[in-house]
């Protein structure tokens, strides 16, 4: 029963980080925060949901795949939101108003 509940919560929490990241991208100004949100919060809460799912299906083949997909998830979306939006930058995205730093404004990154 606590095993359940446990594996339905990190579910529950997994899916609010995934419906904060769809409404981050509906919502936030620009390509650079969009990818911010996106990446921090689908990587959380695919691991949770990931989570979840061993706590809910305990085994030994269950918790390898589990551990495998989280390290992947963890690995592959910063480096795909870092991509995004450098991509974003150097096609010329415009940032939003409330920006008040633009670290790549020195160099000719835009080339």
């Amino acid at each position: 029963m606590l095993q359940s509940l446990a594996g339905h919560v990190l579910i529950g929490i997994g899916t609010f980080l995934v419906a904060a990241a769809a409404v981050g991208i509906l919502r936030l100004p620009d390509i650079f925060n969009r990818t911010n949100a996106v990446a921090k919060a689908v990587a959380l809460g695919v691991s949770c949901i990931l989570a979840g799912v061993l706590v809910l299906i305990p085994s030994p083949v269950t918790a390898v795949i589990v551990v495998l997909a989280i390290a992947a998830q963890m690995f592959t979306a910063p480096i795909a939101g870092y991509a995004v939006g450098r991509a974003g930058y150097r096609s010329g995205a415009p940032m939003a108003a409330t920006t008040y730093r633009n670290d790549l404004a020195s160099r000719d990154d835009r080339s």
